[in-house]
């Protein structure tokens, strides 16, 4: 590495941290120290490509690097971090490349640094389709190495710290995203400082002026708050100290001002009716000095129930550890007391960063994902989740609604600890053990007790899964499993279990396709293998299956055999020849995205005996024969009296209407007063919906009202209803329905 040659000019536009100016006096007095040397040629690298760049507020380009190593550095970060860190905007801002990186400061930093510049290449905010790829790409980059996502935090802080000069526009749009990503991910890591710091800087400007009136509202409190505090503490100070329990620290901190504000929305209170702002934290030695703490605090003060967690006994699955118990405390206000040993302390307030155990022989394949790390238990669920879920939006709600939310710990009868997403069941923990043992579960005890499948299980309860050679999964658990892996699970088996009739169903498919005309030589022929070859599957037979339950379209596998064949003849003129064949006008193909979700890989259709509208609740009903899955409202009355366990939940796709149908066949009747021109009028209010009238008909009676039938093509309910209320204003209309639907 070329010497660190700092500018003269330097004191002039830049006031180094006390830490970084040790480092370059150590470096010029001692240039043997391998570690102070990566970092200080990795600032100096970066101060001379920054060199006469700025930030938005004015200020040298080179504060924002510095920053963010020196918040790597107070995390504990290691020196490859740490330079990571000072590097982590050259390749983006400059003409420098990753190979450049790798060439000066080898594999692990460029790999860290590379990591970082594509994550800041990617939007949070934009549409589902994107968005997902780039959750998939920002996971696969933490796997590969965990500590990108920590330099990318670090950097992310203190973007936020420096927001101000920034449009309001732009303040939102980043808050919310660092709201909504970047601090779940800080928790998920453990990494509590700065989760709680993006909290309240993301609150801060989402919402300005609730975050000054509560801030307002901490500070006139803030002597009053230290009093009973500093009480608190002496008596419990005198307590320990006479049982001989050393106490390594006892202090007192003010809960964050975006913790305060979701209390307040969540159990829709005012202010000063949160009584526990504050929290006293107790730091001992030992598990056992934690445990006889806890003991003396209960003695001194009551309780509240329902308010103690034992983090020691069963820790959270980022290794997170403490007790934590709420009193009745001075005044009758409760207090939060939370104890924990110097080390518990320690991973509470800087995660995983707290226990990096990176070799010093370089390279990064020791920091890659590895099966022993059990604090990644999340994350390998939500690789696993990647190849489970195709769909974006799927995978996207999945995502939110589970990777932030809290856990649901449970036992195995061995006292094995489970990690599962809160309101899981049964069937999600048996699929979480192991796929064979959902696909062959009978039953569940929970606590000793046999219990339904569909109970949600609690923090604490020992589940034990029966299983039987001869069960296999109900179609019903689809209506309340929670978890992305056993609902996946459960169609797959769906789809293998009815191989044979796929089979035949997509067989059917093709030979009305083609024609009967060669079709049985062609599905035997080389040319045939390979386009299922190119259709991604096995064979022949695999290629019918997923054409029988919807897994690939029939024009996807027409223009395959259309392209290999042609192929094939230009290669030997004897070839087979493709059977004639033309898209049919009255069976459309199916489009490349499903207008419904819930039903991915399976053949479905509309019920005609309500034909459903998106925007209507609906169900998916499993037909007799070969039909597939039937789509009803959920008020039809035809599917009262069916079995729970041919039901399938399913919900219509929000997304962007390209690529799959968009208008839907609704049929009226229409009560009216006969009189010439009626019709017209009619009609003439559906045109000006947008709406076009695919078969009209008039009834009429001697001294009787006119009946006009209409089937007409809708988007969606909410575009009926507009036309429905339109055409009631109509003074001539007596009165307007949905024929075989919802009445009006």
């Amino acid at each position: 590495m070329n010497a660190v040659t700092f500018p003269d000019t330097e004191t002039q536009n830049l006031i180094l941290p006390d830490w970084l100016n040790e480092c370059l006096l150590c470096y010029e007095s001692d240039k043997t120290n391998q570690n102070i040397d990566l970092i200080c040629q990795a600032f100096n690298f970066a101060y001379k490509l920054h060199e006469g760049q700025t930030r938005k507020s004015g200020e040298p380009y080179i504060a924002h690097p510095v920053a963010v190593a020196g918040i790597l550095r107070d995390l504990g970060g290691d020196k490859a971090m740490i330079a990571a860190g000072f590097l982590h905007d050259v390749v983006e801002d400059t003409e420098v490349t990753v190979e450049d990186i790798e060439q000066r400061f080898g594999p692990e930093v460029a790999l860290l640094v590379e990591g970082v510049t594509k994550l800041s290449k990617f939007n949070f905010s934009n549409k589902t389709e994107q968005q997902a790829e780039n959750f998939r790409r920002m996971f696969l980059a933490m796997a590969r190495d965990i500590r990108v996502i920590v330099v990318k935090l670090a950097d992310r802080l203190h973007n936020m710290r420096t927001l101000d000069p920034l449009r309001p526009d732009k303040q939102r749009r980043i808050a919310l995203e660092t709201k909504e990503i970047f601090a779940p991910l800080a928790n998920r890591l453990g990494i509590w400082r700065v989760k709680w710091e993006l909290e309240d800087l993301s609150f801060k400007y989402l919402d300005p002026k609730d975050y000054r009136e509560i801030q307002n509202h901490v500070s006139e409190k803030r002597i009053d708050r230290e009093t009973r505090i500093e009480t608190v503490k002496n008596i419990l100070q005198k307590r320990l100290h006479g049982i001989g329990v050393q106490v390594i620290e006892l202090q007192g901190r003010p809960k964050h001002l975006y913790g305060i504000y979701s209390k307040m929305r969540r159990q829709n209170k005012g202010f000063h009716e949160i009584y526990d702002l504050a929290a006293l934290r107790i730091i001992v030695n030992t598990n056992e000095e934690c445990y006889r703490s806890l003991a003396v605090v209960h003695d001194i003060f009551k309780p509240m129930p329902g308010r103690f967690k034992d983090y020691i006994g069963l820790p959270k699955p980022n290794r997170y550890q403490s007790l934590h118990t709420t009193v009745v405390g001075l005044n009758g206000r409760p207090l939060e007391i939370q104890i924990r040993t110097l080390e518990m302390h320690h991973i509470a307030e800087y995660g995983i960063a707290a226990h990096w155990k990176y070799k010093e022989t370089g390279g990064s394949d020791h920091s890659q994902l590895s099966d022993e790390d059990e604090k990644f238990t999340w994350l390998r669920q939500l690789l696993d989740w990647q190849n489970d879920l195709k769909d974006d939006q799927e995978y996207v709600d999945n995502l939110k609604e589970n990777l932030f939310d809290d856990d649901v710990y449970v036992f195995t009868p061995n006292g094995d600890v489970i990690a599962l997403s809160r309101g899981a069941t049964p069937v999600d923990f048996a699929y979480r053990i192991h796929t064979e043992v959902g696909n062959h579960m009978k039953g569940a005890r929970v606590n000793g007790k046999w219990s339904v499948l569909d109970q949600p299980l609690n923090n604490g309860d020992i589940v034990e899964i029966i299983t039987q050679k001869n069960s296999h999964p109900s179609l019903d658990w689809l209506n309340f499993v929670v978890t992305p892996t056993a609902r996946n699970r459960i169609r797959q088996w769906y789809k293998r279990s009815h191989r044979e009739e796929n089979m035949s169903r997509g067989r059917e498919i093709l030979e009305k396709e083609l024609g009967k005309n060669g079709f049985e030589a062609l599905l035997k022929s080389e040319p045939m293998q390979t386009v299922a070859q190119k259709c991604n599957y096995h064979s022949v037979d695999d290629l019918l299956a997923g054409l029988g339950y919807g897994g690939i379209t029939l024009n996807q596998v027409v223009n395959r055999v259309r392209e290999v064949t042609v192929t094939h003849q230009k290669e030997d003129p004897h070839a087979i020849t493709l059977p004639s064949a033309s898209p049919s006008p009255s069976c459309p193909t199916k489009p490349n995205k499903s207008p419904i979700l819930g039903v991915e890989g399976l053949v479905y259709h509309i019920a005609g005996c309500c034909k459903p509208l998106p925007g209507e609740p609906i169900i998916g009903v499993v037909t007799k024969g070969n039909r597939g899955i039937s789509i009803h409202t959920q008020n039809c009355s035809n599917i009262e009296n069916v079995s729970g366990e041919q039901f399938i939940p399913v919900r219509w796709n929000t997304q962007d209407n390209k690529g799959f149908v968009s208008t839907y066949p609704v049929d009226v009747q229409i009560e009216v007063l006969d009189r010439v021109g009626v019709l017209k009028d009619i009609l003439l209010r559906v045109s000006n919906h947008h709406v076009n009238v695919c078969n009209a008909g008039v009834k009429t009676g001697r001294n009787k009202p006119a009946i006009i039938n209409l089937r007409i093509e809708i988007r969606d309910r909410q575009q009926l209803d507009y036309l429905i209320n339109s055409i009631s204003n109509m003074s001539d209309v007596l009165n307007i329905h949905r024929v075989n639907g919802v009445n009006f």
